[in-house]
């Protein structure tokens, strides 16, 4: 197996996620660090790692995003059957990469996708993050996308483990040079040469995806509006669940106290018939109880974000990430 991280301005994150790589068991790897043209210690970090493989991203085309030039320069250099595309924040569970494996084999499958869990520190990633991949993981189900006979695809691109002769087969990231989705729309034309598998997979891999308020809107404003077939439809319908559950509470008293019981039990029912939908829809994605209370803030927040995206996509004409610019 040959692992390939592209990394950009990683060294909080790098350490940990090769400490997590060279240390697994029941496979034999290659590690590749593609240094893409970063301006702080991610170089230092994994000359730390002797048995890691460092390189320097090619110059960057104007036509490509840092992440696929990254990947498209090491993977000439690279060996393995398979290939595990990883980001430098993930944290891999011991034995997870020979686990990966044996399942990609026992399916049959050309792509494994695993959708890691996420570790939260801050309010904001809290409130913001489960709303989010509950969100994703409505929009692409992972039982649809692993069926054979459904045209939907999806993967996540923190973990990619793609069998050489596929990635060959459908051009490599060359296909999907330009594109800011580029694992779903790797995904997608995998799913054209052979059979993909997509599932959440907390118990090998994990990740902080951003860190604070300002990582959080920078990162989902790049991608949000493609994420989402319709995204002002979406925003509005969140709005109008954040205005049922985070003020319906306050109108419920209002409504009581003034001994208005037919609005008030109208709106009661409405209000906890929205509060189900909520929490079924974070259950069903992963998350835990605890985590519908935080993240109620989040809605709100998830209905600016897709709204804020749709703007930079759509009239703005490019998108910002990691101090690059690219179009939209």
């Amino acid at each position: 197996m040959s692992i390939v991280i592209p990394a950009r301005n990683e060294e909080s994150n790098l350490g940990p996620c090769l400490d997590s790589l060279v240390t697994q068991e029941g496979v034999t790897c290659e590690i590749f660090v593609v240094d893409d043209q970063s301006t702080d210690r991610t170089a230092a970090v994994a000359r730390q790692f002797p048995a890691v493989h460092l390189i320097s991203a090619a110059p960057l085309p104007p036509d490509w995003t840092g992440k696929a030039n990254a990947i498209q320069t090491a993977v000439p250099l690279t060996r393995g059957r398979w290939l595990l595309f990883t980001d430098a924040d993930t944290l891999h569970q011991p034995g997870s990469l020979a686990r990966a494996l044996d399942e990609a084999k026992h399916f049959g499958v050309s792509m494994l996708s695993y959708s890691p869990r996420q570790t939260m520190g801050s309010f904001w990633e809290k409130a913001v993050q489960p709303v989010i991949f509950a969100e994703l993981a409505r929009e692409f189900s992972y039982d649809e996308v692993s069926r054979a006979d459904s045209p939907k695809a999806a993967a996540n691109g923190q973990y990619i483990l793609v069998s050489r002769e596929a990635y060959h087969a459908v051009g490599g990231h060359a296909r999907v040079k330009a594109s800011l989705l580029e694992d779903v729309e790797l995904a997608r034309a995998l799913k054209q040469v052979g059979s993909i598998r997509f599932r959440y997979a907390p118990e090998a891999v994990s990740t902080r995806m951003y860190r604070g308020l300002g990582e959080v809107v920078a990162g989902w404003t790049k991608n949000a509006a493609i994420l989402f077939p319709s995204p002002i439809r979406l925003a509005a319908l969140r709005t109008i669940e954040s205005v049922l559950l985070l003020a319906g509470p306050f109108a419920l008293l209002i409504l009581f106290s003034g001994r208005r019981w037919f609005w008030g039990g109208l709106l009661a029912l409405v209000v906890v018939a929205s509060g189900f939908s909520y929490a079924n829809r974070l259950m069903r994605a992963g998350w835990h109880a605890k985590d519908i209370a935080s993240s109620l803030l989040g809605l709100p927040i998830f209905a600016y974000l897709l709204i804020r995206s749709v703007l930079v996509h759509r009239i703005r004409g490019k998108a910002d990430w990691k101090g690059r610019s690219y179009p939209t």
